[in-house]
């Protein structure tokens, strides 16, 4: 079997190197295992005390997905077989993904991630954190756990909280999908490039003379992405030194079409339907707008559709997320996202979507005005002996 991350170094003009890390499961969309999650934890963390690597590029094999979340196989079946019961798969699986996450957020040199595809979930926890977050014309960013009776993790009680007013709750209780456009606006994404500039910026890269110094680094970095982004925007030719060839679906320099940004033009009534009052009248005016041949619509669809605790459980957890660190963040969605394992809706979630594959989901409780404060506190009850298992984040 081949190894779930590709790893390699390009050395650069200067003498010095670049880490590229690629996830490599395209049948799979690029899903995190376990593997590939202690994968990019031991490679990162060796790129990021090695002086002579000065940035990182970490991106997905593949042009449908960069990452398309957690594999949910084994997390599922280690649902079923513990039941109640102390869960040591799920508390390790999420404890070692949220463990990397932190790790990108803080990483002290340059990380570039390339978000082209699909980039949900975990996927989306590998790239909020990253310094240079490029969005393609192809990218496709979701947190659709609403869906699957989880809530918004890896960060996003952290980065949905930072959004426009308060569109991250609008995106955590519907999953509404967001182009790379929707990206920018959102706080997402530091920049377009077309997915056939991707070679071009890493050839310009390592054509690029670099400081050994992580700030005059950064700038570098953000420099020739920009100067990428400034030549196709332009449709002239990039630059010499990072020009790739033509693909069939960009001939020459033509930029590719970019779709305008949904949650920017429905800013104004996403505030009014999220409003500044409790989440039952939130719901209300969800309900009233699902079904509508709008985007708004299709988002409010899948909120009707989705799990009441997965909505009460997102909504509490912005708001505890309000005035914490990003270490108290993670720390906080530890603890809730052993819960959900804990807990029924989870595993009826990925067996609808993902065993099944019946699309039917039997939540419980079925209605959001039958789940109570006490369920939802029960998923922030630890469910291990000592201190939480991200204590050490630092």
């Amino acid at each position: 079997m081949a190894d779930p991350i590709r790893i390699r170094e390009t050395a650069t003009a200067c003498g010095h190197r670049l880490g590229i890390a690629t996830l490599d499961a395209p049948s799979a969309l690029n899903a995190l295992s376990l593997a590939m999650v202690d994968a990019l934890q031991t490679q990162l963390t060796q790129w990021a005390t090695d002086p002579d690597v000065v940035a990182v590029v970490l991106d997905g094999t593949g042009e449908k997905a960069f990452c398309a979340g957690g594999d949910l196989r084994d997390l599922y079946q280690s649902i079923r077989d513990c039941g109640g019961a102390p869960n040591a798969y799920a508390r390790q699986f999420f404890t070692r993904e949220y463990r990397l996450d932190y790790l990108i957020h803080t990483y002290p040199k340059p990380l570039l991630c390339w978000g082209n595809g699909i980039v949900m979930g975990g996927g989306l926890g590998l790239m909020a954190g990253a310094s240079h977050r490029i969005v393609t014309e192809r990218t496709r960013i979701a947190m659709p756990e609403i869906g699957i009776g989880l809530f918004p993790d890896v960060g996003g009680s952290w980065f949905l909280n930072r959004m426009p007013a308060r569109t991250g709750l609008f995106l955590a209780l519907t999953g509404a999908p967001l182009n790379a456009a929707d990206a920018l606006f959102a706080g997402l994404a530091d920049c377009q490039l077309p997915q056939a500039s991707h070679g071009s910026l890493l050839e310009a890269m390592a054509r690029t003379r670099w400081h050994r110094n992580a700030g005059a680094d950064a700038v570098v970095l953000s420099h020739l992405v920009q100067t990428e982004a400034q030549a196709w925007s332009s449709g002239q030719p990039a630059p010499a030194d990072a020009q790739a060839a033509p693909t069939a679906d960009v001939p020459g320099a033509t930029p590719p079409a970019t779709a305008p940004s949904n949650l920017r033009a429905c800013y104004d009534e996403i505030r009014v339907l999220i409003g500044h009052d409790g989440l039952a009248d939130i719901a209300a005016r969800l309900e009233q707008a699902a079904g509508t041949d709008t985007w708004i619509g299709a988002a409010a669809s899948n909120f009707r559709r989705g799990s009441p605790t997965s909505a009460a459980l997102a909504y509490s957890l912005l708001r505890r997320a309000r005035h914490l660190s990003l270490r108290e963040v993670f720390q906080m969605e530890l603890d809730a996202a052993v819960g959900c394992c804990a807990h029924q809706d989870f595993a009826e979630g990925i067996r609808a979507l993902l065993i099944d594959k019946d699309r039917q989901p039997r939540w419980q409780p079925a209605k959001l005005a039958d789940v109570d404060a006490a369920l939802v506190e029960d998923h922030f009850k630890p469910r291990y002996a000592g201190a939480n298992p991200l204590a050490d984040l630092r």
